[in-house]
């Protein structure tokens, strides 16, 4: 049996409460009523209250007041806020100070139990993120994956992390390859050695033959004192190898070579030197295509090829998107100071509808800009990316500057939503007659 959730009705206008008691009753939740500000939170220290329904205009405290006091008390409690027409401003200013959501009078009774129900969503949306974050605290840190496939993939790197057999990593650029690496490394023998990573297509082959196998003193013009390469470096450790597809050929050859006979022959050396390494490599390309391509050699392909590690993109495992969400909230909030944060379910909507080419990079980017840009304690669709806010709605991004009448279109359908869908209260807000908004959103409306 489902556990029955308590509605606080706070309302001084007894019709109005008797009214609100008996649908929400009827709608199979447990009410408790208050008729003023004082009582509500007299009896939020003697009951569990899961929302709160507040006028705004009442003797004493008024709704906006009150609200502030329950988010200091407890901010995971949502509330509503109920207004009359006239007083849409001031409700729009109590969301910017924490209230869910408000109705105005007058409201058809649907609208009100249809936003408690979004309400309740929400507020089992905020305790499974805030459910994740503290599991992370007691847990420390982990790879996060909970989907089905990528459970496969953490369950192939513990099970390869005993080996010194070389691994390929397999993913589009974003899905995590260096984090499981570094849990590769971290969970292996070598674990007490070093963790070296280098991306093989950020530096010049002039410079990465150096970088990888190192250089003696006068082997070329610049070479002023000796470098160790960071095969040396990773000495009894793990040398990581991003990118390795964009490796150039004569270097390939080389880098077969280490692998085979585990010693290095530095630039100006006299003679090799033994190495002991454990070689992690990692590529987006398909290194099959390349090899048919004569673009990577395909005996150093054998040779990495031994494990291979296929990395799902996000979108193929969005079952881990609400994990990862709580992790980059809690990650990049306490940074900047904006704890407790949570996100709108319509907010929540268009991260899953996205498509997310960047992977987890781009959602960790995505959470971090919100969180910057926000400026409640909920992170709505208006705070995401303008690319993950139209493409979840089905849009392209628009390549050229935008028209003025793309820019109207997009505040009047903002204003419509921070209304609640209200018109009557959009046309308010933005200041036009109801008749010409009404012909706008028919303008505008998409054929």
């Amino acid at each position: 049996m489902s556990h029955r959730r308590t509605v606080l009705i706070v309302e001084d206008d007894e019709e109005m409460r008797n009214l609100l008691e008996d649908e929400l009753r009827e709608a199979r939740y447990d009410v408790v009523a208050a008729t003023s500000a004082v009582e509500a939170l007299e009896r939020m220290g003697r009951s569990t209250v899961d929302v709160l329904v507040t006028d705004n205009m009442m003797p004493g405290m008024k709704g906006r007041e009150l609200l502030a006091e329950v988010r200091a008390r407890d901010p995971e409690i949502p509330v509503v806020i109920i207004t009359g027409f006239g007083s849409v401003e001031a409700a729009v200013d109590a969301m910017r100070g924490g209230a869910f959501h408000y109705v105005t009078k007058p409201f058809r009774m649907d609208d009100l139990l249809s936003t408690v129900s979004d309400a309740l969503r929400e507020r089992s949306l905020w305790r499974e993120l805030a459910s994740r974050i503290e599991a992370r605290h007691e847990g420390g840190s982990r790879i996060i994956g909970e989907s089905p496939a990528m459970q496969r993939v953490l369950e192939l790197v513990m099970r390869s992390a005993g080996a010194d057999t070389p691994v390929l990593l397999v993913g589009e650029s974003g899905t995590g390859k260096e984090l499981l690496a570094r849990a590769l490394h971290a969970n292996g023998p070598r674990a007490g050695g070093g963790f070296v990573a280098i991306n093989c297509s950020a530096i010049p082959e002039t410079l990465l033959e150096s970088q990888l196998f190192g250089h003696r003193r006068g082997a070329f013009t610049d070479a002023r004192e000796d470098q160790r390469g960071l095969f040396q470096v990773a000495h009894r450790g793990t040398l990581f190898l991003d990118e390795i597809g964009d490796m150039p050929l004569a270097l390939q050859a080389k880098l077969l070579r280490v692998v085979q006979e585990k010693e290095v022959h530095p630039l100006g050396a006299p003679a090799p030197e033994p190495v002991d390494v454990r070689i992690v490599a990692a590529t987006h390309r398909n290194l099959e295509t390349l090899v048919g391509e004569g673009r990577f050699r395909q005996d150093l392909y054998y040779r990495l090829n031994v494990i291979v590690i296929r990395i799902p993109p996000l979108r193929e495992r969005l079952e881990d998107l609400v994990p990862l969400v709580a992790h980059f909230l809690e990650k990049h909030g306490a940074r900047l100071g904006r704890e407790r944060v949570t996100l709108t379910l319509e907010a929540l909507e268009a991260l899953r509808r996205y498509g997310w080419p960047g992977n987890v990079r781009e959602l960790e980017n995505a959470i971090e800009r919100a969180l910057v840009l926000g400026t409640t304690a909920r992170i709505g669709i208006g705070d995401l990316p303008p690319a993950v806010r139209l493409r979840s709605a089905g849009e392209v991004p628009p390549e050229r500057p935008l028209s003025l009448a793309d820019v109207e279109r997009e505040h009047i359908l903002r204003t419509l939503r921070a209304a609640g869908g209200n018109r009557a209260a959009a046309a308010r807000l933005l200041a036009v007659d109801r008749k010409t908004l009404y012909r706008k959103l028919k303008q505008y409306r998409p054929r």
